[in-house]
């Protein structure tokens, strides 16, 4: 027997919402946790997507507790700022529970390169100081914004992002990120500084430019010595 229009319509909606509901579940930036916690025991050798729980009976305050981003980090490097992480490499609790921290401290003049965090969404909180921030769509669009202190901005999951800091004074953020540990690759760390190195001659068609240009900026990602 054939369904009414008004069943036929009540089952569509039905089989959209379970797949909806299923698509929104998988597309989640980690794993739903199935236990009240899992302490990460960052000293296991079982290699899983995450980390093994350590015993419950030996997890303490200790586990979800961090002092590290309390203070400004050293400024004084080649790009004048730094990250400060509070992940599950620092907060081993923070295992399944998909959430991290990090806190980013610029010089004047200081910038956190284009880069990715191609396991998050990263939004962040200007603590002090003023900063121009912006990432990049797949359709090559810049979406920029000049923060102050008490901004909140957004980049989203997966796409290229920078923050500089163009003022007198030195400026600082926390970070939240929906993963317990987002990645980072920073493009010119990740083409110019990889181990085994990109060969000259991709990196040169892909830039347009010549091979000697590109040792040339391969120089300055080497480890320094």
């Amino acid at each position: 027997m054939a369904s009414s229009p008004p069943q036929t319509l009540l089952l569509l909606l039905v089989g959209l919402t379970t797949v909806f509901f299923f698509f929104f579940i998988s597309a989640s930036a980690d794993p739903d946790m199935l236990q009240d916690l899992c302490v990460a025991d960052l000293s296991s050798g079982i290699k899983i997507n995450g980390f093994p729980c350590k015993d419950a009976a030996t997890v303490t305050s200790a586990d979800f507790f961090s002092q590290g981003i309390a203070n400004p980090g050293l400024t004084n490097n080649t790009f004048g700022a730094l990250v400060t992480g509070a992940n599950v490499m620092t907060i081993p609790g923070l295992n399944t529970l998909g959430v991290s921290l990090a806190r980013i401290d610029y010089a004047p003049g200081g910038l956190n390169p284009p880069h990715t965090h191609p396991r998050a969404t990263e939004v962040v909180f200007v603590l002090e100081g003023t900063l121009d921030v912006g990432f990049l769509t797949t359709a090559n669009k810049l979406i920029s914004q000049s923060l102050k202190k008490g901004d909140v901005f957004a980049f989203p999951k997966g796409l290229v992002h920078f923050q500089k800091n163009n003022g007198r004074v030195p400026a600082s953020v926390i970070s939240a990120f929906n993963s317990q540990l987002p990645g980072t690759q920073s493009l010119g760390a990740t083409l110019f500084g990889s181990t085994p190195p990109v060969p000259d001659n991709i990196l040169a068609q892909a830039f347009q430019t010549s091979s000697g240009t590109v040792k040339h900026i391969k120089s300055k990602f080497q480890p320094k010595k």
